[in-house]
């Protein structure tokens, strides 16, 4: 056999795609952060047409002109970031702006300020850049929210960057704004890097969304498609940064990727131009999926937090069996030690699953574990 680097050897592989390889037809999926909507159809229509006019040759490496142009129109209306066209890259997906940071930035002897718990593609991909990760408690006393003066305890000659993700994938936490404003100073007055992973930042219920970048220079604002169109498996996002961090971010995503796929791109660009009416039902239709599922939770007696934004929660529940016993009576959740040692007791369960489907995996719980 031959030997793989070092580097791999101490990655494991994703306890949450683990969740695509379940073979039961009957078993109620809620460990899969994938929305169960289909893609608005303006935006099918806009890859279908994409198509047949033969649109399927290379694009400028940081993509279409005219989708970076509509990106910086997102940032400006929605997140009060200022950039432009030639600080935007149009990436294969949040994830891989996410690789793109950790390879031009983080090397040997850096440290990353990583919340914890925190989705596990963080850790790996600062493991893989042979960085090493610095975790902060987000404690469930606090709802699980990242907060400043955690932070600045953390802080060392050897932070090279911190980690951001509001709404928070596994907890559904969303950050209050002097939070993400003090982590924005800090980042400046210790000149470290903030990677902000802004994905969910819509499906979110009665707060509101703050971008770091609003604040400070030293961000990297990473979004895209997946989550907030249903466009996962198109595998399109886009990130921004200064002039000096996107050139860096640029030479890895020429030698890696050279261009997001044309359709995906086309589609992405109606996504922005067009209606948004369908992103509003699904986020209303989330919403009450989440009072369903926690309310149900705590009725059981497994404390959840209401989470405020993404479509998770994160229960207490100290059995250390209960996902394996939850599988076998049919219905999938993910242990939270896989999102770092601060989810231990905990289960990660996606209510991106239909109204039905979570009541009925709620029933099995309730009828199966909790009274079997």
């Amino acid at each position: 056999m031959i030997n793989p680097a070092k580097r791999t050897e101490k990655i494991e592989l994703s306890q949450i795609r683990k969740m695509f390889e379940v073979t039961n037809p009957d078993a109620i999926n809620l460990g899969i952060g994938e929305p169960d909507f289909n893609v608005p159809e303006n935006i099918k229509n806009a890859m279908i047409e994409s198509i047949n006019e033969n649109d399927t040759h290379y694009t400028p490496n940081k993509g279409y002109i005219e989708l970076r142009e509509e990106i910086v129109k997102k940032f400006k209306n929605d997140n009060g970031i200022k950039t432009n066209a030639e600080n935007i890259i149009v990436t294969v997906g949040a994830s891989e702006g996410l690789y793109l940071c950790a390879q031009a930035f983080i090397e040997k002897g850096d440290e990353v300020i990583l919340p914890n718990p925190s989705f596990l593609s963080y850790g790996a991909c600062i493991e893989l850049a042979d960085g090493q990760t610095i975790p902060v408690e987000c404690k469930m006393e606090n709802e699980f929210k990242l907060k400043a003066s955690d932070v600045e305890e953390k802080i060392t000659k050897n932070t090279k960057a911190i980690i951001l993700n509001s709404p928070s994938n596994p907890t559904g936490a969303v950050m209050e704004k002097e939070d993400i404003k003090a982590i924005a100073d800090l980042s400046m007055d210790n000149n470290f890097i903030i990677i902000s992973d802004e994905i969910y930042e819509k499906i979110i219920y009665g707060k509101k969304h703050y971008s770091p970048a609003k604040w400070s220079e030293n961000v990297v604002t990473l979004n895209g498609f997946s989550k907030t169109y249903a466009m996962t498996g198109l595998r399109i996002g886009y990130l921004t940064a200064n002039e000096d961090l996107c050139e860096e971010l640029l030479k890895i995503h020429q030698y890696n990727i050279a261009c997001a796929t044309t359709t995906s791109q086309k589609g992405a660009l109606e996504a922005l131009r067009g209606p948004q009416d369908e992103v509003n039902k699904m986020v209303a239709e989330f919403k009450r999926r989440r009072d369903l599922i926690v309310n149900r939770l705590n009725g059981m007696g497994y404390e959840t937090v209401n989470a405020e934004g993404a479509f998770y929660v994160f229960p207490k529940i100290e059995d250390e069996n209960f996902v394996q016993k939850a599988a076998k009576a049919g219905v999938i959740t993910v242990p939270g030690a896989a999102f770092g040692s601060n989810g231990k007791g905990h289960v990660r369960m996606s209510y991106a699953n239909s109204y039905e489907n979570i009541a009925k995996a709620m029933d099995i719980l309730e009828e199966k574990i909790v009274n079997g």
